[in-house]
């Protein structure tokens, strides 16, 4: 169980990680159209403005169905449409094949998929690919990728929520105990699939409803 001091703390960073992620895409739109003065650019600041305040708009949708409250189902193409938009997913492969094109993840399970499938492109440290394969109640997660590795600690946020809380203490690194809290708010199990001996690829995590 959190302490309020630890509840606070975690509210804190998720709006400074907001802050910091909407600040830079308002930054672009802001300097794009102060250059549509200009008529010898204009065309093409009018455009990168668009552009700008579209991938702001598909960040707003994600972070609202990542972090507010789940309300509605989610289904495979309603995930897709989320994912794929961000600028984070255009240095990444985002693999939905093994799952049923009829998948719908209940709310507060679409609303943990969201946030492993942000915790996997962050972990991609650059470029590769995130596999999802399974069901709308048991579902599994893997990176591949030159640079690709969980975050360090994630095997002992697992363990013990205790764990998990001590871990929340920046921005930059908050989506690994993010993630691991709220499957455990939302009564989930999360787990790594550790095999047996060494293995190539970091391990998959598994996502499941008991």
């Amino acid at each position: 169980m959190a302490a309020p001091n630890d509840a606070s703390r975690l509210a804190e960073l998720l709006c400074a990680r907001i802050s910091h992620d909407l600040g830079g895409m308002i930054g672009t739109l802001a300097g794009a159209l102060e250059l549509t003065d200009d008529p010898s650019v204009a065309a093409e600041a009018l455009a990168l403005a668009r552009q700008a305040a579209a991938e702001l708009r598909q960040h707003l949708q994600l972070q609202r169905a990542s972090w507010g409250p789940a309300t509605a189902p989610l289904t495979l193409p309603g995930m897709r449409s989320l994912m794929e938009g961000q600028p984070i997913a255009r240095r990444c492969h985002l693999d939905f094949a093994g799952l049923p094109e009829d998948t719908v993840f209940s709310p507060s399970f679409g609303r943990a998929v969201l946030n492993l499938l942000l915790l996997a492109m962050e972990a991609l440290n650059g470029t590769g690919t995130v596999t999802l394969t399974g069901s709308g109640t048991d579902l599994i997660i893997a990176i591949a990728g030159a640079r690709a590795a969980w975050p360090a600690g994630l095997a002992a946020c697992l363990a013990t929520e205790q764990t998990a809380w001590a871990t929340v203490r920046d921005p930059t690194t908050l989506q690994m105990p993010l993630t691991v809290l709220l499957a455990r708010a939302l009564g989930l199990h999360l787990s790594l699939l550790l095999p047996v001996g060494a293995a190539p690829l970091p391990p998959p995590l598994r996502l499941q409803k008991v």
